[in-house]
């Protein structure tokens, strides 16, 4: 952010994706905003982290204690060098360098009334009660925002003092609801019936404040001061009073109105003894007097509760015990829980705490979204082993002097070495990404003997990524974000063994991630923002059986999903990985909403430059890509491709400028001409209503900067597409565009526009075969010459579903395993497989598949079946060429079986082939 104050300026290149979320008000009262931050250990690092990236005015870090050797188990900034030294003074350097915009200043000294004055935010982590009840008194008496966070062990506790008049200005994160009204009754009160833009209901609560914009006919409506609902039902909603108002005729409006709310907090003195409780469970109350608790043995042994130590526990939780009349609700078996592990530091504990409590410094800083009212308890204590599995003892537990003794002290040692063994795959390495890798640096994922974390992706850094990704810097932008990252992690961790690579993981990089990658593995992370991608790695996994941890955020959600083999269901089935379905009749003629426009967006940027490349790279490469049946629609693309591929930057900037006269201009002209503006759908029912807004076309001006956006943006992703260089220079371009002429609008003749979903499968699809053989036989001739290079590609795929076979029921980590070789040590032939599975699985096989080729089919000819089946397993799968490929470890087939039903899907077939 931009320190003019005069101007107010926002680094929009630099907060781009947090402005969206936010808005340029609550930026800007963030940029107004100074915050501390006391206690620098894993937990205040964290928070400081967030805070510093989203941009406030300056942050104050402080910390009285020096860093320790267990400090390191969640501590990013620090080192073993700084052990000894103070740790808020060892951590400032490194925290200024993750947004030059906002000062960072460290503070070794007491906290005085004084002192806090300066800030309009406090937050407190790692300091004993006594300290916490005087800087909270003290931040209420003057008004300033108080935060007090705290995880120990596999615990933590968040709470959250704003004041006794703190007004949130936006209450709600979600976009205000905006549906279409039908019908708006005259009457006491008025009754509006509504839809969204799907025709669905309006969406409203009851409560809801709301305005109105674009009625014909109860004019007075338009643009009124928030009135308050009533909800009926799914289609209609009361208002105030409209029978003095003109009648209703058509069209118009309804949004919410986020109205501003007054909210009173109590400091933390008193709501220490009545605390209004938020938890992930009903185990708060019980968490909330374990930490109290512990704040008192803190007091009285001048020590945490040491670990698997049962007659501290039993101290502990004589002290919880004490603190509370209602006896029956306190969870003894969590407390004692809880006190053995205490005494440890996490690094995931730290960033999901850490993360909470900073979104609480936004909240308090901008009035936006409603803030933590006022505790809240988080506990992962599941992840202990079970009683009778791995025995924790105090020894197992206790201190060696290593930078993982914050984590010994809560899995033990013997943990700690498997940690270091794992080898582990990060595919992306974008904002999840980097925190993902930070926390397992911290942990010491693959910090020993035979670990490895590979983590790839094939984007560089650009910097609206510094705002987000605590791994980047200014330096590094146009560098790859896996190099980068994970040289990052080394200097936060030596130890750890971490490998970038440039590749995005699909199909055709299986060459790098195939059987010997994914076997080796004992777990994949993916942290990418592209459904299929996940969708394809999730497939990965189910094939290999490896577990996947699958996460994303959107705004202010996020999303995390634990995937284990034969526990858990897998990726796809917890998620619908198509967006919300719109119907084709909407996103072509009739967008209404901001999600059609981002979904039209998206199928034209595949349209453009993803399908075409791939089929073009296809058609290059691949001799039997005519073979395949194919649409006449992609074939006449891969033509066009050809026929349009330009050779210089100019030839990009004239498609563009043609592209957008065709989308803004020609299209609109044409559905104007079959939809007039004072069309009706029958006699007194306009046809422009409701969702459908009448559009107007575009005129292109070459000195208006949205027009020129697109034609740069555009003309460059062109132009990279086939390989040329980009010169990005618009006073060049601007000269092609004043230059060139641009073809007349000519109406379509005979073109029927659908204007619902039924219409949309009625318009005729019929081929001319004569036509598609001929356009067969020119792509063809045209392969024969030598013809210039193709174009990038990116190749995506669906999770595989399994559900049943004759009885039985299969899940999709399912799979019939067959060893590829036989008694006397030869690989199988396909007969001898055949066999197998028909004397061993029961499954009497007609076609046998391997992705897309057919290996075998009991309709072919005698001779062909016979030689195909004589054929060993390696010998059945070539490459485009007809060489063989290099021979796989695992052969993945699917089957058809003679007494397959239609609704029958069969588990895959992986036989296991000797290496080399």
């Amino acid at each position: 952010m931009r320190r003019s104050e005069s101007l107010g300026e926002i680094d929009e290149g630099l907060y781009s994706r947090q402005l969206y979320v936010l808005g340029h008000e609550a930026m800007r009262r963030l940029a107004k905003t100074a915050v501390l931050v006391s206690g620098m250990k894993g937990l205040g690092v964290e928070i400081a982290k967030n805070i510093i990236l989203a941009g406030v005015k300056s942050i104050t870090v402080h910390d009285p204690g020096n860093v320790q050797w267990s400090d390191l188990s969640s501590q990013f900034f620090l080192s073993e060098s700084n052990v000894g030294q103070n740790r808020a003074v060892a951590s400032q350097q490194r925290l200024a360098e993750l947004n030059s915009y906002v000062p960072v200043t460290a503070y070794t000294r007491e906290l005085s009334e004084s002192f806090l004055a300066a800030f309009q935010v406090v937050v407190l982590s790692n300091s004993p009660l006594e300290e916490q009840l005087r800087i909270s008194d003290i931040c209420h008496a003057c008004s300033i925002r108080f935060i007090l966070a705290d995880t120990k062990g596999l615990a933590g506790q968040l709470f959250c003092d704003f004041g006794e008049n703190f007004v949130v200005d936006e209450p709600s994160e979600a976009e205000p609801v905006c549906a279409y009204v039908q019908q708006i009754s005259q009457g006491t009160p008025g009754v509006v019936t509504c839809r969204d833009g799907q025709g669905h209901g309006h969406g409203f609560a009851d409560g809801d404040f709301v305005t109105f914009s674009n009625l014909e006919g109860m004019s007075q409506l338009n643009g009124c001061k928030p009135h308050a609902i009533h909800v009926l039902d799914e289609f209609t909603l009361e208002i105030g009073d409209t029978s003095s108002f003109a009648p209703y005729q058509r069209g118009g409006v309804i949004t919410q109105v986020k109205v501003p709310q007054l909210h009173s907090y109590e400091p933390l003195r008193a709501s220490l003894a009545k605390p209004k409780i938020k938890a992930m469970d009903d185990r708060g109350h019980s968490l909330h007097l374990a930490f109290r608790a512990l704040h008192a043995f803190a007091a009285e042994m001048g020590r945490l509760p040491r670990p698997r130590a049962q007659a501290d526990a039993e101290r502990l939780l004589e002290l919880a015990r004490g603190l509370t009349a209602h006896q029956e609700l306190l969870d003894e078996g969590l407390v004692r829980t809880f006190a053995h592990v205490s005494a440890g530091e996490l690094s995931p504990m730290a960033a999901f705490l850490g993360g909470l409590a900073a979104q609480e410094v936004l909240k308090a800083a901008s009035g936006k979204f409603l803030p933590l009212a006022q505790w809240f308890y988080f506990d992962a204590l599941e992840c202990l082993p079970e009683q009778g599995t791995t025995l924790l003892t105090e020894e197992s537990c206790a201190p060696r002097g290593s930078r993982y003794d914050g984590q010994i002290a809560v899995f033990g040692a013997d943990f700690q070495e498997r940690l270091g063994r794992q080898k582990y795959f990060v595919v992306g390495a974008g904002a999840i990404g980097c925190e993902l890798l930070k926390n397992f640096a911290m942990i010491g994922l693959a910090a020993g003997e035979g670990g490895s974390v590979t983590v790839t992706d094939m984007d560089t850094i650009e910097r609206s990524n510094l705002s987000r990704q605590l791994l980047f810097r200014p330096r590094d932008v146009g560098k790859l974000k896996s190099e980068t990252a994970a040289a990052a992690v080394r200097r936060m961790n030596p130890t750890t063994r971490v490998t970038a690579q440039p590749h995005h993981v699909g199909p055709d990089t299986e060459m790098f991630y195939g059987d010997d990658f994914f076997m080796a593995l004992d777990g994949v992370a993916n942290a990418l923002d592209s459904m299929q991608a996940r969708a394809y790695v999730d497939g990965r996994c189910i094939r290999y059986l490896k577990p996947l941890l699958d996460s994303g955020t959107e705004g202010t959600k996020g999303h995390v999903q634990v995937v284990v083999p034969h526990l858990t269901q897998p990726f796809g089935s917890a998620l619908d990985l198509t967006e919300s379905a719109v119907p084709l009749c909407t996103l072509r003629h009739f967008p209404s909403a901001i999600e059609h426009t981002l979904q039209w967006a998206r199928d034209e940027f595949d349209g453009l430059f993803k399908v075409p490349a791939e089929n073009v790279n296809k058609f290059l490469e691949d001799p039997a890509f005519l073979e395949v049946q194919r649409t006449m629609q992609d074939l006449e693309g891969v033509r066009s491709s050809l026929q349009e591929k330009p050779r210089s930057w100019q030839d990009c900037v004239s498609w563009a400028r043609q592209r957008w006269e065709s989308l803004y201009h020609h299209t609109i002209l044409n559905l104007l001409h079959a939809f007039p503006p004072g069309h009706e759908t029958s006699p007194g029912v306009p046809f422009w209503a409701g969702p459908k807004r009448c559009p107007q076309p575009l005129e292109f001006d070459c000195d208006n900067s949205t027009h020129m956006d697109y034609i740069m943006a555009a003309a460059s992703l062109f132009a990279q597409t086939h390989r040329l260089q980009v010169p990005r220079d618009r006073a060049a371009a601007r000269e092609t565009l004043r230059a060139m002429a641009v073809p007349p609008f000519q109406r379509e003749v005979g073109v029927q526009i659908p204007v619902t979903e039924e219409e949309m499968e009625e318009v005729p699809g019929c081929v001319d075969e004569e036509q598609l053989a001929a356009l067969r036989q020119e792509l063809a001739e045209r392969r024969r010459t030598l013809l210039e290079g193709g174009c990038s590609s990116t190749h995506l795929m669906e999770p595989i579903h399994f559900e049943k076979y004759g009885q039985e029921t299969w899940s999709c980590w399912h799979r019939v395993e067959v060893p590829g070789i036989g008694a006397h040590r030869e690989e199988l032939s396909l007969q001898e497989l055949l066999d197998q599975l028909q004397g061993v699985h029961g499954l009497p096989v007609r076609t046998v598949l391997c992705g897309v080729t057919i290996l075998y089919a009991s309709f072919w000819a005698k001779q062909k079946r016979e030689a195909q089946l004589a054929r060993r397993l390696t010998q059945l799968v070539g490459g485009p060429s007809g060489a063989a490929w290099p021979p796989p470890r695992i052969l993945v087939l699917d089957l058809v079986c003679e007494d397959q039903q239609d609704d029958d899907v069969l588990p895959p077939v992986h036989v296991r082939l000797p290496c080399g």
